[in-house]
C-alpha cells in the first residue's frame, strides 16, 4: 500500500478537522483554539507536544529507534482577516476572519503525517512538528525563533509546503535557490503646510509632494536596478486631508517591496528614504521614511530542494514533479527559518479553486493525503532505518 493510500484510510477524519479549523479561523498570533486542538490531537497520537512556542506555536516531537537525525516539518496556522463568501457548510463563524489561504489545509497535511508516522514509527531518529502562528505578517517565525526554537528542537533539515491553486490535485513543484521573494512595507510621512484650497500659493502641498514621491520611486527599479535581479515596489496607499477645500499639512505615502534577495531589499529601502527626503525638500516639505523587512527571501538549499522533490517522484512519478519551478514575487515567512536551517518549501496542487487571499478561496480537501504522505514519505527516506 502507498503512503498516499494509507492516509486515504483515515481521509475522512482529516477532513473533519480541517472542517473545524476552517470554520473557526484565527489572526496571527491569537491562534489559541486552533494551537489547542493541534496539541491535543497530537497528545492523543502519543507525541509529546511543547505548547507557547512563539506566544501559540506548537511543535510536536516523536522519536523512532535511537537514530541522531532530527528533521523539522512545519504548517502554519493563522488566517487572514476577509471575510468569507466560499458558500461552504463549513464557512467561517468569526465574522470579518476566514482561512484564506489554505493553512487550515496545511496543518491538516501535518497533521495526518504526525497520525500516520506515529502509528507506523517506520524511520529511525525525530521528527519536529513545527505549527507556526502568524505567518501572514505577524512575525510568527521570528516569534519562534526569538523562543529559540532550533537551539530547543534540533533540526538537520526543514521542510514546508503551500498548497497552489491552479496546479492539479496530485501534481507537486519545487525549485532549487531563490523560490520566493522577500518582502517590506513602507510609510512615508510627509510634512509640508496647510492652507485654504483656494489660495494653494499659501501651501507647501503634502499631497502634491506624495505624488512626486510616488512617481519618482519607480526610477528605483528602472534605473537602480540590474535587469538580471528581480524586484517590485508597489504604492498602495496615499492618504492626506479630510476635506474638499483645505489642503493638509501632512501626508503619507505606503506601498510594499519585493526581492530575490536580502542586498536588493537594502537598496530599495535606501532609495526610497533617500528619493522621499529629496523630493520632497525641493518642494519645501520634509519626508521621513520607514522601511521594514516582513519577510526574507525564500531560498531552498539545492540537496533538500532534491531530497523533497525525490520523496514527490516516489508518490506520484517524476511526470508530475516540476522540478524548476519559476520563481514568484508572494512572500513566506517560513524563510527565516531557513536562514537559520538548510531546507526546501514545496508547492501541492490544489486543483481548479479560488486565488488565494480570495474571499471565495477554500482549500481542496483531496489535497490532505499528497500533503500528509508527502511529509511523511520524506522521514522514512531522510531518517531511514539503517541509515
Amino acid at each position: 500500500m502507498s503512503t498516499v493510500d494509507a492516509i486515504r484510510a483515515f481521509h475522512g477524519d482529516l477532513a473533519a478537522i480541517r472542517h473545524d479549523l476552517h470554520a473557526h479561523p484565527e489572526l496571527g498570533m491569537a491562534e489559541h483554539r486552533t494551537a489547542e486542538t493541534v496539541a491535543r490531537l497530537l497528545e492523543s497520537w502519543g507525541i509529546e507536544v511543547h505548547r507557547g512556542v512563539g506566544r501559540t506555536g506548537v511543535v510536536g516531537v516523536l522519536r523512532g529507534g535511537n537514530g541522531p537525525g532530527a528533521i523539522g516539518l512545519r504548517a502554519d496556522m493563522d488566517a487572514l482577516p476577509i471575510a468569507e463568501a466560499s458558500g461552504a457548510a463549513y464557512s467561517s463563524e468569526n465574522p470579518g476572519v476566514m482561512h484564506a489561504c489554505g493553512h487550515d489545509g496545511h496543518t491538516t497535511m501535518l497533521l495526518g503525517a504526525a497520525r500516520y508516522l506515529a502509528e507506523t514509527r517506520a524511520f529511525n531518529g525525530t521528527v519536529n512538528f513545527i505549527f507556526q502562528p502568524g505567518e501572514e505578517g505577524a512575525g510568527g517565525a521570528l516569534a519562534m525563533l526569538e523562543d529559540k526554537l532550533f537551539e530547543r528542537f534540533p533540526c538537520d533539515r526543514i521542510y514546508g509546503v503551500h498548497n497552489r491553486p491552479g496546479l492539479p490535485v496530485g501534481r507537486y513543484q519545487i525549485s532549487a535557490g531563490a523560490s520566493s521573494a522577500g518582502g517590506a512595507f513602507f510609510d512615508v510621512e510627509i510634512t509640508g503646510k496647510g492652507a485654504h484650497g483656494a489660495r494653494p500659493e499659501e501651501s507647501v502641498d503634502p499631497v502634491l509632494v506624495a505624488c512626486h514621491i510616488g512617481t519618482a520611486l519607480q526610477s528605483l527599479i528602472s534605473r537602480n536596478l540590474s535587469p538580471w535581479k528581480a524586484a517590485v515596489l508597489s504604492v498602495t496607499k496615499i492618504e492626506g486631508g479630510a476635506a474638499y477645500n483645505v489642503i493638509p499639512g501632512s501626508a503619507k505615502l505606503a506601498g510594499t517591496a519585493r526581492a530575490m534577495a536580502r542586498e536588493t531589499l537594502t537598496m530599495l529601502g535606501d532609495g526610497i528614504a533617500r528619493i522621499a527626503a529629496n523630493v520632497a525638500a525641493a518642494f519645501g516639505a520634509s519626508a521621513t521614511t520607514d522601511f521594514r523587512v516582513i519577510f526574507a527571501p525564500l531560498v531552498n538549499d539545492a540537496e533538500a530542494a532534491r531530497r523533497f522533490g525525490d520523496a514527490a517522484a516516489a508518490l506520484v512519478g517524476e511526470a508530475a514533479l516540476e522540478r524548476n519551478r519559476q520563481p514568484g514575487m508572494g512572500s513566506e515567512d517560513f524563510s527565516f527559518m531557513m536562514e537559520q536551517v538548510p531546507g526546501a518549501y514545496l508547492n501541492v496542487g490544489n486543483g481548479d479553486s479560488a486565488p488565494l487571499h480570495n474571499a471565495k478561496y477554500d482549500f481542496n480537501d483531496e489535497a490532505i493525503p499528497y500533503g500528509a504522505a508527502l511529509f511523511a514519505e520524506l522521514v522514512e527516506r531522510e531518517l531511514a532505518r539503517g541509515g
